[in-house]
C-alpha cells in the first residue's frame, strides 16, 4: 500500500446532524474528550457560564446556547484521523448544514430518546440521502425517561425508509436505567456514583432482568443484521443507544466510525468524478468564515481536500479566477484553535487564510479543468432592508454585508431602483446573527425594516434580448446579487408563478450553483 493509499484509508470525515436540543453539541465534546483532543475533564463537565462547547465560539452562540455555524475539529485516535464537522442544528441555518454535508463521507444522526425523529432531523437526513451519505444513528439521553426502544427503531425504519440494526440496547431507561448492553460483546456498561455516569465499570457476564433479556432476543431476531456494504450504500443504519452527557456509548460510537465509516469517497465533479487516489491535488471551498479571531480580522476559507497530497506552499488555481494562488499558511482546526499544516491528504479539511479571493463553491486544483458540483445558493425566504443608525458607516456596512454574503450566511441584493440594500435569509434567526455580528465584529449599529418583497429568483434566458425585455418591463422589481447576476424580487410566491407564466422564455431559478 502506498503512503497516500494508507493515509486515505485512515481518514474518517463525518458530520453530526440533529434537531436542536437532541444533545449534538454535548456529543461533539465527548467525542473530542474520548478521542483525546480535550485533556481536561473540566472543559467538558463545567457548568453555567463555563459550560461552553469548544465548537461554539461565536458570541451569539454562547449567549443563546445553540450552534449557528459549522465548525471543524480534527483529532487522531488509534491511528485513525477523524475530521469532525459540527453543524448548526437550528433549521434557520440549514444552508450552512447542507454545504457542510457536501464535504463529508458519513454522518452521525443524533436522536433524543424521548422525542424520536423530528422535522429538522428528517430534513437533514434527506440531504444525506441525496448524496448517499451513510448514517450511524445515536439515540441519546437513555438515562432519562424516553420512548420504548422498539418504537424508536420502528420510527427510524418507517420515516426514513432505512433498515435498522441495533448495535447496543438500553438496560432500562430514566429512573430504572442500569446501563447499556453491547450486543456484539454481550457486556454491560454500568453507571457509577451519585451522577450515575459511566466510569469504566463493565459487567462482562451480566444477568439481565427477564424483560430486558426478552427485548434483546426480540431485537436481535426482529431487525436486520449488520451489513457494512448496506450501511455504506446508505440502505442500513446501525443504531447505538447511549447518553452523551453521562459518557455511555461514546467510545462505541468512535469505534464504529473507525471500523465501518467509509474513508474518503469520489466526489461529483465536471467533467468526471474525482477519485481520492488521483495524484493531482483538488479540493473545494464549502465554507468561508470571517473574524474567527476578531483581533486579526481574519478570513478563512474551509477546503475539503478531494485528491492528491497537499503540501504547504503549493500553488492552486481557483475556478473562475484563472490566477494560481500560493497557499503558504494552511490551517488544521480544533474549533477556534489551529495549527499550520505542512501537508494534508484526501478527506482532510484545511483552512486557507484569504482576503476575499476564495468563495463558497470554488474549486481549487493544480490544473484549472475540473469543477466540483453540488454547492448551490438557495432563494431566500425572508427579505429585509438594512437601515443604518449612523449614515457615516455606509462603507463599513457594505464590507460587512459582502463578507457575510461570501460566507453564505446571508445574501445581499442591490435593487435597480432605490439605495436600500436588501438582505435575504432562509430563517429568522439568521437575521439576529446578522445584527449581532454587525455590532460585535464590525462595530456597525443597524436595524432591519420590512422590504416590499417576499422572495427572490435568479433569472436567465437563452436569448439575452428576452432577458433584457423582461428586466426593462419589471425594473422596479429587479436587483443584482453580489456577483452581478440579475434577480427578480417578488412580492409574493404567487407572483413568481404568475410572472413565470407570462414570460415563458425566462427561467426563474430558486437555486443557483456557482
Amino acid at each position: 500500500m502506498t503512503q497516500i493509499s494508507a493515509k486515505i484509508s485512515d481518514r474518517r470525515t463525518f458530520a453530526i446532524i440533529s434537531h436542536p436540543d437532541a444533545g449534538k453539541t454535548t456529543l461533539t465534546e465527548k467525542l473530542l474528550y474520548f478521542g483525546g483532543a480535550i485533556h481536561l475533564a473540566g472543559e467538558v463537565k463545567a457548568r453555567g457560564q463555563n459550560r461552553r462547547a469548544r465548537s461554539d465560539w461565536m458570541k451569539i452562540e454562547q449567549q443563546r446556547g445553540i450552534s449557528v455555524t459549522s465548525s471543524v475539529m480534527t483529532f487522531e485516535r488509534e491511528g485513525i484521523t477523524f475530521n469532525l464537522l459540527d453543524t448548526p442544528g437550528h433549521e434557520d441555518f440549514s444552508e450552512d448544514t447542507y454545504r457542510t454535508l457536501t464535504a463529508v463521507d458519513s454522518a452521525v444522526m443524533v436522536i433524543d430518546a424521548a422525542r424520536g425523529i423530528e422535522a429538522q432531523t428528517r430534513k437533514l437526513f434527506e440531504v444525506c440521502r441525496l448524496r448517499s451519505v451513510p448514517i450511524i444513528t445515536f439515540v441519546n439521553k437513555v438515562d432519562r425517561e424516553g420512548r420504548d426502544p422498539f418504537e424508536l427503531l420502528d420510527e427510524i425504519a418507517d420515516m426514513l425508509a432505512l433498515d435498522v440494526c441495533p448495535m447496543s440496547w438500553p438496560v432500562g431507561m430514566g429512573g430504572q436505567f442500569e446501563g447499556v448492553l453491547n450486543l456484539a460483546d454481550n457486556n454491560v456498561a454500568r453507571p457509577e456514583g451519585d451522577s450515575r455516569t459511566f466510569q469504566g465499570k463493565v459487567d462482562a457476564d451480566p444477568t439481565l432482568p427477564g424483560n430486558i433479556a426478552d427485548e434483546v432476543e426480540l431485537a436481535q431476531g426482529g431487525y436486520a443484521e449488520f451489513d457494512a456494504e448496506a450501511y455504506r450504500n446508505g440502505d442500513l443504519t446501525p443504531v447505538y443507544f447511549g447518553s452523551a452527557l453521562k459518557d455511555f456509548g461514546v467510545a462505541e460510537l468512535i469505534a464504529a466510525l473507525a471500523a465501518y465509516a467509509p474513508p474518503p469517497r469520489p466526489q461529483p465533479a465536471e467533467p468526471a468524478p474525482v477519485a481520492p487516489d488521483n495524484p493531482e491535488v483538488t479540493g473545494f471551498i464549502f465554507k468561508v468564515q470571517a473574524n474567527m479571531d476578531p483581533n486579526h480580522r481574519d478570513r478563512i476559507a474551509f477546503m475539503r481536500l478531494c485528491s492528491g497530497t497537499f503540501k504547504r506552499g503549493m500553488k492552486l488555481t481557483p475556478t473562475g479566477h484563472g490566477k494560481p494562488i500560493a497557499v503558504h499558511s494552511p490551517i488544521l482546526f480544533f474549533a477556534q484553535n489551529r495549527e499550520v499544516a505542512d501537508e494534508a491528504f484526501p478527506g482532510d479539511i484545511i483552512g486557507i487564510p484569504n482576503h476575499g479571493t476564495l468563495r463558497v463553491g470554488d474549486t481549487l486544483s493544480e490544473r484549472a479543468d475540473v469543477r466540483f458540483t453540488g454547492l448551490p445558493n438557495f432563494a431566500p425566504e425572508i427579505l429585509r432592508r438594512v437601515a443604518l443608525k449612523d449614515p457615516t458607516k455606509t462603507k463599513q456596512l457594505r464590507k460587512a454585508l459582502d463578507d457575510m454574503a461570501e460566507e453564505g450566511v446571508t445574501q445581499v441584493f442591490y435593487p435597480e431602483i432605490g439605495s436600500n440594500w436588501i438582505i435575504g435569509v432562509v430563517g429568522q434567526l439568521q437575521l439576529e446573527v446578522l445584527i449581532s455580528r454587525l455590532d460585535a465584529e464590525y462595530k456597525v449599529a443597524a436595524g432591519l425594516e420590512m422590504a416590499p418583497f417576499e422572495t427572490a429568483r435568479w433569472i436567465s434566458a437563452d436569448d439575452p434580448a428576452d432577458l433584457k425585455t423582461f428586466a426593462d418591463l419589471n425594473r422596479a422589481a429587479m436587483a443584482k446579487d453580489r456577483d452581478g447576476n440579475p434577480v427578480y424580487m417578488a412580492k409574493t410566491s404567487w407572483d413568481v408563478g404568475y410572472v413565470a407564466d407570462r414570460y415563458p422564455k425566462v427561467r426563474f431559478a430558486a437555486t443557483r450553483e456557482r
